[in-house]
């Protein structure tokens, strides 16, 4: 599904169920995040997690215009799958200010070594940032966006049942992972064949 102005909740409307709607997103985003190692979680986007987001600026910044809603909406719906990917938010969280300034120095190109490896399928690297460049020659970000390209084999496993590792093979940050049942289950959702 398209989020679009005519569908997306009135202001009015989404303040009177945000109290309801919110215990259903959070629950929502806990299916979709995986934590990686300590210090790493992916959160997977989808068409419901995106269109949260856009409802909760709109509401935050008052957005009603037209021109307004639409720019939300074209800053976030790249951000949703199209059937041929997962797309995720990373986040690297070091409560510690002087820790987190050491490991972000220590983990430039993380978000590039991030990977998912589908059973008997190749691993896919994750293409990084696409919208811009989020590390410089002394750190990386704290959050990055990326999207796991998958092919039609891979996404034809992971909807028969594969399992599925994700991981991370930085020098700085080695980890890896089976995905939890229900939250394959979840992402096999965003994929078609």
């Amino acid at each position: 599904m398209t989020i679009t102005r005519n569908s997306l909740l009135t202001l009015e409307a989404y303040a009177r169920q945000r109290k309801t709607l919110r215990s259903e997103a959070i629950a929502h985003r806990r299916l979709r995040s995986v934590a990686l190692g300590e210090h790493m979680t992916l959160q997977f986007e989808d068409e419901q997690t995106i269109r949260r987001q856009i409802q909760e600026m709109l509401h935050i910044e008052k957005i009603f215009e037209d021109e307004g809603v639409q720019a939300e909406i074209e800053a976030y719906a790249p951000l949703v799958p199209d059937g041929s990917n997962w797309k995720a938010t990373v986040l690297l969280e070091y409560p510690d200010v002087h820790e987190r300034r050491r490991e972000l120095a220590r983990l430039i190109g993380v978000e590039d070594r991030l990977f998912v490896e589908v059973e008997g399928q190749p691993r896919v690297y994750a293409i990084a940032d696409e919208d811009l460049d989020r590390e410089n020659g002394e750190k990386t970000s704290s959050v990055h966006f990326v999207r796991f390209e998958l092919p039609a084999a891979a996404r034809q496993a992971v909807r028969a049942g594969a399992q599925v590792r994700l991981g991370c093979d930085h020098t700085h940050y080695p980890a890896h992972l089976v995905i939890a049942a229900d939250t394959l289950a979840s992402l096999a959702g965003d994929l078609s064949d």
